[in-house]
């Protein structure tokens, strides 16, 4: 089981990364607190404080157009912010 997705590089996430050393990741919806801070300090060799996780649901969206009715449907995901202990540090960007 892949336990980290993806890394989520967005403005507010990377604001976050540079003011307070937090990081966030979208991870597998089954895993636990303990089980995303293993995954991240074996794949980035960091130290780790703490970790916050939020899960978000299904999102599903109704609109009505000249054509009729017209859904959509957004998957749910699960996300963790991880903070770095003071002097560690991650680049996303070392591999580009």
């Amino acid at each position: 089981m892949s336990i980290l997705i993806k890394p989520i590089i967005t403005e507010k996430a990377t604001n976050d990364s540079e003011l307070f050393n937090r990081f966030a990741f979208i991870v597998d919806k089954r895993a636990n607190k303990v089980e995303i801070k293993k995954a991240v300090e074996e794949t980035y060799g960091v130290s780790i404080e703490s970790v916050k996780t939020l899960n978000y649901p299904v999102g599903r969206k109704t609109k009505f157009t000249k054509s009729g009715l017209v859904e959509s449907k957004k998957g749910a995901y699960k996300k963790a912010i991880v903070q770095l202990a003071e002097g560690d540090s991650i680049d996303f960007y070392s591999n580009i």
